[in-house]
């Protein structure tokens, strides 16, 4: 199910513009408005709308289409909750006044945001141009592009490691003593990240993958099953996972995968991160890095322990978390980010080489090409 939301972006007032498709083999070894509007290139100021009509303009040569985004309902979409609650009191100022503005007074830019519950929604709306811009699992990133022959480029990583084991009991404390178990896994995490990151991890303890057994349940059946029994262990990333913990108190974190990832690898683990149509970062140099700085700026509110109250309203408002106690736990186990440039690049390549090591197809077929890095020179 999806929701659509009219939002709206701030932008600086002062933007510079931004001065081989398909995947390569790594080297051996290698580890809302109905009709958008624009922005004036040259002003930085919103083109209309005058108090007598609040509708949007055209767009205009000196300007910049304004971006369609959609993130995902889990954590890669949290850090998206501020930028989601300044969109609604934008439109409601233009409706009340005709004169669109952020809680912040800042300049703007106006369209849809849309929640989605699965990569695969995303990927076909980037693949279909139904949006611009995207938050995404950070190999299905990687699969659309070479899917696409480089029609999509990664603009951030926006989530670091989520994902945690979960005990009902206190016999494993690491990897080693899944050795035997029988371990409940999302449905639809297989073939995604989770299933490759547990693989990885439980390989590097030189175990047997067979002597884990994995049950694919949806979450709806694992939370049951944890709730229900004496005993039972889990994979699942946060915020459902805090929201079992809360649900059960009995239900203990045994391990948390990005920490063991980091312990292994000693690099972060890159799980979600933002993208964008090609076509649309070319024609609107502008606009991505408009939505850039609100996105930036809505991930630190949504972090900041100062703001932990609102920022915990804004993440239940939005349905990332059940309610306002769960996304307060939750929200400091999110591990937003954003990682931009060189170290964006740096980071995903260590993670997609690993990937590709363990399946080719997770990624498509091959690490990306530079041009897949916004920013990267």
């Amino acid at each position: 199910m999806k929701r659509t939301l009219s939002f709206l972006l701030t932008a600086a007032l002062s933007l510079s513009l931004l001065a081989g498709c398909g995947p390569k083999t790594p080297p051996v070894g290698g580890s809302a408005a109905a009709n958008p509007g624009s922005v004036s290139a040259s002003s930085g100021q919103p083109e209309g709308p005058s108090s007598e009509d609040a509708s949007l303009p055209p767009n205009s040569s000196d300007g910049f289409t304004l971006p369609k985004v959609m993130v995902l309902s889990g954590p890669t979409g949290v850090g998206a909750a501020k930028l989601m609650a300044d969109g609604e009191y934008a439109q409601e100022h233009l409706e009340e006044t005709g004169i669109p503005m952020t809680p912040d007074g800042e300049a703007y830019i106006v369209d849809d945001i849309t929640v989605a519950t699965d990569n695969t929604q995303v990927q076909a709306a980037l693949a279909n141009k139904d949006v611009d811009i995207a938050a995404i699992a950070t190999n299905a990133a990687a699969a659309l592009y070479a899917k696409t022959d480089g029609a999509i480029q990664v603009l951030a990583i926006n989530t670091l490691g989520v994902l945690y084991i979960l005990e009902k009991g206190d016999t494993v404390h690491d990897l080693a003593d899944l050795a035997g178990k029988t371990l409940y896994a999302p449905s639809n995490t297989k073939g995604a990240n989770p299933e490759h990151i547990l693989n990885h991890l439980l390989a590097s303890t030189n175990m047997d993958l067979a002597q884990v057994k994995i049950e694919w349940l949806t979450p709806q059946e694992i939370t049951a099953k944890m709730s229900s029994e004496d005993a039972g262990i889990c994979m699942l990333p946060v915020p459902a996972a805090t929201a079992l913990m809360v649900k059960d108190s009995g239900i203990r974190q045994a391990i948390s995968l990005s920490g063991a990832w980091e312990e292994l690898e000693g690099s972060p683990l890159p799980m979600g991160c933002v993208v964008a149509r090609t076509e649309y970062i070319e024609e609107n140099p502008l606009g991505v890095e408009a939505f850039l700085s609100a996105y930036e700026k809505s991930i630190d509110y949504i972090s900041d322990p100062a703001n932990s109250a609102d920022a915990s309203a804004l993440v239940a408002q939005y349905e990332f978390a059940p309610n306002d106690k769960v996304a307060a736990k939750a929200i400091p186990q999110c591990s937003l980010a954003f990682v931009t440039g060189q170290e964006m690049k740096t980071t995903l390549e260590d993670y997609y080489t690993i990937l590709f090591q363990a399946e080719p197809k997770s990624i498509g077929g091959g690490l990306p090409y530079d041009d897949f890095y916004y920013g990267v020179d």
